[in-house]
């Protein structure tokens, strides 16, 4: 499918080029592009994706860093539908300007594994103009985003992204669906953000605050964690005990203490 790509994959980017039909077919019947849909590809790479949602869909955006994959992407999406190639970091890219007053967009991508976490984050800035996300990422990160309290892998990460998103892992991906393979599983992951008035949470800095002061040193209580943020009393009188550590509180309690520690 790919006769015009002769750029090999470049370590420094991270690039993994996904090329197994099967998994492309999934993740297309993940997330099902209805009409008028506005889809927006971040680092379509080889087209593996980019071109079979042209297929299905007729139009899509795509960010792509890398330059020398832009020629010929432009090229072999002709035969396929029309695509808007924009040429960034997508780190730089500001998806609320890029919705504009057309109505959310939804994210797809097989995301660079040394960049998954700075781009979920990125996205989550500008969730109010993000209709759903579907990205390939390392099976770990999935596992880390979609756990629970109580699990060893519930963290930072979980707790973030699970206060503004509802996050459902989908399925796994083996190194063979890869050229050239990593060397981990990947998995598909789907978010989709949690309308403004249901997060409940009052102040986003103080809540990422407390959330990164918490499990900043994982074996350490509340009490301790959270001292130049809150008191025991005050962590009690948000329901809360101070002895519990941060992988035991369900993202309810971490909305609820910084609620009612915070200035706001």
């Amino acid at each position: 499918m790919n006769l015009h790509f002769r750029e090999p994959a470049k370590k420094s980017l991270g690039q993994h080029f996904l090329h197994e039909r099967g998994i492309v077919e999934k993740i297309l019947l993940a997330v099902d592009p209805k009409p008028g849909d506005r889809l927006v590809e971040i680092g379509p790479g080889q087209g593996a994706m980019t071109f079979p949602l042209l297929d299905r869909h007729g139009t899509l955006t795509a960010i792509e860093f890398d330059r020398d994959l832009l020629a010929p992407l432009t090229e072999q999406a002709r035969a396929h539908g029309a695509l808007t190639l924009i040429h960034a970091d997508v780190l730089n890219v500001d998806f609320t300007e890029l919705a504009g007053d057309g109505g959310p967009i939804r994210l797809v991508g097989n995301l660079p594994y040394n960049l998954s976490s700075p781009i979920l984050f990125h996205a989550l800035d500008h969730a109010a103009a993000i209709r759903d996300m579907h990205f390939m990422l390392q099976k770990e990160v999935v596992d880390r985003m979609a756990a629970g309290p109580g699990s060893k892998v519930y963290g930072r990460l979980s707790v973030m992204l699970q206060a503004y998103c509802q996050v459902s892992a989908l399925f796994t991906v083996a190194p063979g669906a890869f050229r050239p393979p990593p060397k981990v599983d990947s998995a598909v992951v789907r978010l989709v953000p949690r309308p403004a008035d249901a997060v409940g949470i009052r102040d986003p800095r103080r809540f990422a605050d407390l959330v990164r002061a918490a499990f900043g040193q994982r074996r350490k209580t509340l009490r301790n964690a959270l001292q130049t943020l809150c008191d025991s009393d005050a962590i009690t009188a948000a329901g809360i005990d101070p002895q519990a550590r941060a992988e035991q509180l369900p993202v309810t309690d971490f909305i609820r203490l910084a609620n009612q520690t915070g200035t706001a």
